[in-house]
C-alpha cells in the first residue's frame, strides 16, 4: 500500500499537520521574541526618560555644567548589575559610562534618530564591539530654551532574554514533537483500520474474480468499510447464484436441443430403412416437422436473449388487434392441451380497442405464458384465459391450477436462467423475455402463485404508445 492510502495520508494529511505545527512554532517564536524585546525596550525607555527629565531640571540653572552633572549621575548609578548607563555628548559620542570612562570613538547610532521623535527618545538594537547582542535607548537632554547638551543612554545585554526565549521555544518544540508523535500514532491506527480491511477486501475480491464464489469477507466495522464488505459478499452471492443458474441453463438448453435432434435423427433413420411403408413415413415426417418447429422455437428464444443482452432488442410498433393475437394463441394451444388431458377455458371480451404495439412480440408473450401453464399443470387441470378493459388498461389474465411456485422461488421467476421446477422442461429465459417485452410496451407482468394450488399471470398493457419503440408508421402519427 506504499502507493495507496498510506502514502496519500503521509503527503496530504500528516504532511499538512507537520507543516502547520512548524508554522505555529515559528510564529510563536517570533511573537515571543517581539514580546520580550518590547518589554526590555519599555523598561529602558522608562529609565532613560526619567534620567533625562532630571537632567532637564538641572539644565534650567544658569550655572549648569553638563559634564559635571553627568559624572554625578554616573557615580550615583546603582543598577549596574542590570543596565549600563552612558552619557552621550552633543556630537553623538559616548564619553561617560557606569562601567568606567568610555572612549570618545564609541558612537550612539540612535542619537540622531531621537531628534526626529516626539518624545526625543530613540531605540537601537544590534551587536556591541564585543559581538554581544544589546539594546540601547537614548533620551535627549535639553534646557528650557531647546538647546541639546547630549543624551542619557541606557544599555543592556539581551543574552539572558535570548536564553529565556530559546528555553520557551525549546519547550514549545518539544510539545510540538510530542503532538506530532501522538497524531502520527493515532492517525496510523486509524489509517491501518482502513487499509487492512481494504487489503483484505481486495484479496477476497481477487479470489472471487478467480472463480471462488464461496469466498467471503469478515465484517469487522459497522461503517462504510463494513458496508463495502457486505456489498462484496452480496455480489459474490449473486455471482454464485447467477453462475449456478447459467450452468443449469446451459444444461437444460443442451437437453432441450438434444431431445428434438435425437427425435429427428431417429425418425430419419427409421424412414430411410422403411422407404416402402407410407404409414411410417407419414408419422416420421410429422414428428420431424414438430421437433423442427420446437427446435426453431428454442433457437429463436436464444437469439432473442442474445439481442436482449446486447441491447439490440427492439419493438416494431404498429396499430394492432391484441384480442386477435390472444385468440390465435388460445387456438394454437387448445389442441395441445386436449392431448395432455387439460382444458382451456377462454372468456372472450367482445370490445377491445386497438393498441400500438409489436404483434409478434406480444404473441410471443402469450405463447410463453400459455406454454408454462400447460407444462406446469397436471392431467385434468384447467387453464383459464380472460381479457378485460379497465379504463385505458387492457388486462389479460392466464391462470392454471397446476403445481404452483414455491414462496422461495416466486420472487426470482422473472430472472434470467431461473427455473422454478427443474423437473419440467424449459430454458429459464422465457419469462425474462416476456417481462421485458411487456415492460417495453409500458405495461407490467405480475405473477401470483401458491404451491400445489396454481399460478395466475396478469398482463397489463396501456392503450397509449409504448416507450422505447421504433418509429410509428406515418399513417399512425
Amino acid at each position: 500500500m506504499k502507493k495507496g492510502i498510506t502514502r496519500r495520508w503521509l503527503i496530504n494529511g500528516f504532511g499538512v499537520i507537520v507543516l502547520l505545527v512548524l508554522v505555529l512554532e515559528i510564529v510563536f517564536a517570533l511573537m515571543l521574541r517581539m514580546y520580550c524585546y518590547e518589554g526590555v525596550e519599555s523598561v529602558l525607555s522608562d529609565r532613560a526618560g526619567a534620567h533625562a527629565a532630571l537632567f532637564n531640571q538641572y539644565a534650567s540653572d544658569t550655572d549648569f555644567d553638563f559634564e559635571e552633572t553627568a559624572r554625578d549621575f554616573v557615580e550615583s548609578f546603582h543598577e549596574k548589575e542590570f543596565f549600563e548607563l552612558q552619557i552621550v555628548n552633543e556630537d553623538g559620542h559616548v564619553f561617560l559610562s557606569s562601567t568606567g570612562f568610555a572612549p570618545r570613538s564609541v558612537e550612539a547610532p540612535e542619537y540622531d534618530e531621537a531628534f526626529k521623535t516626539e518624545d526625543l527618545l530613540a531605540v537601537w538594537q544590534g551587536n556591541s564591539d564585543y559581538g554581544e547582542n544589546v539594546m540601547a535607548v537614548s533620551a535627549l537632554v535639553q534646557d528650557p530654551n531647546g538647546r541639546v547638551y547630549g543624551a542619557v543612554r541606557y544599555v543592556t545585554a539581551l543574552s539572558l532574554v535570548d536564553r529565556q526565549i530559546l528555553t520557551w521555544v525549546g519547550v514549545m518544540v518539544m510539545l510540538g514533537i510530542a503532538l506530532i508523535i501522538f497524531l502520527m500514532l493515532s492517525s496510523s491506527y486509524f489509517v491501518s483500520s482502513i487499509v487492512s480491511p481494504l487489503k483484505e477486501i481486495g484479496e477476497t475480491a481477487h479470489t472471487i474474480a478467480m472463480g471462488d464464489y464461496d469466498a467471503r469477507i469478515e465484517k469487522k466495522y459497522d461503517d462504510e468499510v463494513g458496508d463495502l464488505a457486505d456489498t462484496i459478499n452480496y455480489m459474490a452471492g449473486e455471482i454464485s447464484r447467477a453462475e449456478k443458474m447459467k450452468n443449469e441453463f446451459i444444461s437444460s438448453v443442451s437437453h432441450e436441443l438434444r431431445t428434438p435432434l435425437t427425435a429427428i435423427t431417429g425418425w430419419s433413420e427409421t424412414m430411410r430403412q422403411s422407404l416402402g411403408d407410407p404409414e411410417i413415413t407419414e408419422k416420421g415426417l410429422q414428428v420431424i416437422s414438430h421437433e423442427a418447429t420446437r427446435l426453431s422455437g428454442i433457437v429463436e428464444e436464444l437469439l432473442d436473449f442474445s439481442r436482449l443482452q446486447s441491447g439490440s432488442f427492439e419493438l416494431k410498433a404498429v396499430q394492432m388487434d391484441l384480442l386477435a393475437e390472444l385468440e390465435e394463441t388460445v387456438l394454437l394451444f387448445r389442441e395441445r392441451a386436449s392431448r395432455e388431458n387439460l382444458t382451456v377455458d377462454y372468456i372472450e371480451c367482445i370490445h377491445l380497442p386497438p393498441i400500438i404495439g409489436d404483434a409478434d412480440r406480444l404473441k410471443q408473450v402469450f405463447i410463453n405464458v400459455m406454454d408454462n401453464a400447460i407444462k406446469y399443470s397436471n392431467p385434468g387441470g384447467v387453464i383459464h384465459v380472460e381479457a378485460r378493459l379497465i379504463g385505458s388498461i387492457i388486462k389479460i389474465i392466464i391462470s392454471d391450477n397446476g403445481v404452483g411456485i414455491s414462496p422461495e422461488a416466486l420472487p426470482h421467476v422473472k430472472e434470467r436462467f431461473f427455473r422454478a421446477n427443474a423437473t419440467r422442461p424449459g430454458s429459464g429465459i422465457g419469462l425474462a423475455l416476456a417481462d421485458e417485452i411487456v415492460r417495453r410496451h409500458g405495461g407490467t407482468l405480475d405473477i401470483r402463485s401458491e404451491e400445489g394450488i396454481g399460478t395466475t399471470v396478469t398482463i397489463r398493457l396501456p392503450i397509449a404508445k409504448p416507450q422505447g419503440t421504433e418509429s410509428t408508421p406515418p399513417a399512425l402519427l
